[in-house]
């Protein structure tokens, strides 16, 4: 399968997938198949791909490593624009500088957490996207209330777009409905998918992009499914949409990086063991997993 055709100008929109990060048994970061796995996704009809997110583990990594995971992106892509990185950080000065680096490695966009050492508000978060934004580099604001307990709501998000900090949101709060506020309060703000298990209905809503991570696994069919969904083709995506959901909800679990590992392994791809403090998935977890991906995989998803 030929890669497909990428906005250019806008490159963070269309199927981002936030990559998983190969280790080997010892747990050290094993580059080439992170290379391997990016040309792999954009070969199989994905857009970009998003290091150093959560499913990235980037909690665990060494600036060093850090670093390097991002570079090894850029250059495995063969095109900086396909690569947005997350620059998430507990201090604004530390994701600036992330962004910088982004920047020099020559990605296309960054993604930014809002401050979430603490409940910050919307003073807080304002000056946050201020700093960062000073890096040059366009940004993709990410709400995950759920973990940060920082919530960027529509209007928030409406004058960090307004200001010019950022170009697009990854909703990520389970809350739909929000896709059109979005729209009303930021008509020129992006609205991209952030969870597997609501894609449908924010694609409905109007998103143009999905930061995903089940295409990990199954590129094909998740690039199928997206792209029926935004051409509003129910008649193609809501079959799959139905078919994908047991597994396609397990992104938005608190076991989702080793569940779309597991989920890899199994499709036969290496998604392999994550860091501590993440540990095995229990037999319980563990088996349903397993049960979702083999229904995937036995109905032909790829």
């Amino acid at each position: 399968m030929t890669r497909t055709a990428h906005d250019s100008a806008r490159p963070w929109r269309g199927i981002m997938v936030a990559t998983t990060l190969p280790f080997r048994e010892d747990r050290s970061v094993d580059y080439d198949a992170y290379a391997d796995h990016v040309r792999w996704l954009l070969d199989n009809g994905c857009d970009g791909v998003v290091p150093n997110g959560s499913l990235g583990e980037y909690q665990t990594l060494t600036p060093e490593e850090r670093a390097k995971v991002v570079t090894t992106a850029v250059e495995a892509a063969g095109d900086g624009a396909r690569v947005m990185p997350g620059v998430a950080a507990y201090g604004s000065a530390e994701s600036r500088r992330w962004a910088e680096q982004a920047a020099e490695a020559g990605a296309g966009s960054v993604l930014l957490l809002p401050p979430n050492a603490y409940r910050a508000d919307h003073d807080a978060v304002r000056a946050h996207y201020a700093e960062v934004a000073k890096a040059g580099v366009p940004i993709v604001a990410y709400n995950n209330p759920i973990d940060t307990k920082v919530d960027l709501v529509p209007a928030l998000l409406a004058d960090l777009h307004t200001a010019g900090h950022i170009v697009a949101v990854k909703e990520f709060s389970g809350d739909v409905r929000r896709a059109y506020e979005i729209a009303e309060l930021a008509p020129g703000l992006d609205l991209l998918i952030g969870a597997d298990d609501v894609l449908l209905e924010l694609a409905i809503a109007g998103a143009v992009g999905w930061i995903a991570g089940y295409p990990n696994a199954l590129p094909a069919t998740s690039a199928e499914l997206y792209h029926a969904a935004v051409a509003g083709d129910l008649a193609t995506a809501l079959p799959l949409y139905k078919s994908l959901h047991s597994l396609l909800r397990w992104d938005s679990k608190t076991e989702f990086v080793q569940a779309i590992k597991l989920s890899m392994d199994l499709a036969g791809r290496t998604g392999g063991p994550t860091r501590a403090p993440r540990l095995p998935l229990s037999p319980e977890i563990d088996a349903a997993v397993r049960a979702a991906t083999e229904k995937a995989l036995a109905e032909g998803h790829k």
